[in-house]
């Protein structure tokens, strides 16, 4: 499925005031089963993250075993690829999250 770089574009723009962000998992899920896009990182853990601002978003978990992830787990935002390149040459990136070394933020 090809995306639109202006789409690529406008979300990376959405997703600026989310980077580096600390917080909290709130809730967490794997995923078996992906869509064809995703299906060579599967199985793969997306958790919904409470900053600590108050705002939450959701991304795919990294560099953390299944096993490790657990509720009020501290983490923090990262910018990552998400899609191989397409075929107008734009590499899509977007919002992961990766486990913080802190205590609970």
């Amino acid at each position: 499925m090809a995306v639109s770089p202006v789409k690529i574009w406008r979300r990376q723009k959405e997703i600026r005031s989310l980077l580096h962000q600390r917080g909290n998992i709130l809730s967490w899920t794997v995923i078996y089963a992906p869509s064809d896009e995703f299906k060579k990182n599967a199985p793969y853990t997306v958790v919904l993250v409470e900053f600590n601002n108050g705002d939450r978003a959701f991304g795919q978990l990294v560099e953390c075993e299944t096993d490790k992830v657990r509720i009020g787990m501290p983490v923090y935002s990262t910018l990552r690829k998400v899609r191989e390149v397409s075929h107008e040459d734009v590499i899509a990136y977007g919002l992961k999250f990766k486990p913080s070394h802190h205590e609970k933020s």
